[in-house]
């Protein structure tokens, strides 16, 4: 009896030990006021680049919606209100807008703008991901769409440079049931299936 305590004795204590070496997970609180905001940059292959940004909102829902990591895991309150899941439906608004390639990147010649036929040939994909799954979205309804002239800051060589322009879309996306722990993936994709870019939306 006498050897078995002193054999469970440095057991113990290495298990006290380890138990307060662990250190606490500092909290941390994301304040989600405004919706959710993706930036990202792109390109099609051997042709222009570009950049991506949009957000993800719908009324009220992320009014005061905030997300809290500590010990206990991950969680979302709206004040003193616990918050699971997305709403029904959220609006996906987001713009393209030509811009320079990365100086790795930059071509011999002149270098080319992003136009009009090159975007009616982008394929653009949704998912929601939890994980490393992602699920297609569909039912996707388009409440609007627009394209902008860039105007240059060089107004007076205005005529004397190629147009640039920003496209712009608004999507509602069904979103009933979605965990606020998934994320919402956009894939811009050319015809032949290559990745022209890729962003996410996440909590």
């Amino acid at each position: 009896m006498f050897t078995a305590l002193l054999l469970l004795t440095p057991l113990c204590a290495s298990a006290q030990k380890s138990k307060h070496a662990q250190k606490p997970i500092p909290r941390t609180v994301w304040n989600y006021d405004g919706g959710l905001f993706l930036i990202s940059d792109g390109g099609i292959p051997d042709g222009p680049c570009f950049r991506i940004t949009g957000s993800v909102t719908t009324p009220r829902f992320f009014d005061n919606l905030k997300r809290i990591d500590d010990d206990s895991g991950t969680f979302f309150r709206r004040g003193a209100e616990a918050v699971t899941h997305y709403p029904d439906d959220v609006l996906l608004s987001f713009a393209i807008r030509d811009q320079l390639c990365p100086a790795g990147l930059l071509q011999v010649g002149t270098r080319p703008y992003l136009t009009h036929e090159m975007m009616r040939t982008l394929r653009l994909s949704l998912y929601w991901k939890h994980g490393v799954d992602l699920r297609p979205i569909s039912h996707i309804a388009e409440v609007r769409s627009w394209v902008e002239l860039i105007v240059p800051y060089a107004k007076n060589l205005a005529s004397e440079l190629p147009k640039r322009y920003e496209w712009s879309n608004e999507l509602a996306i069904p979103s009933a049931g979605v965990p606020l722990t998934d994320s919402l993936v956009l894939v811009l994709r050319t015809p032949d299936g290559r990745i022209a870019a890729r962003v996410a939306a996440r909590m």
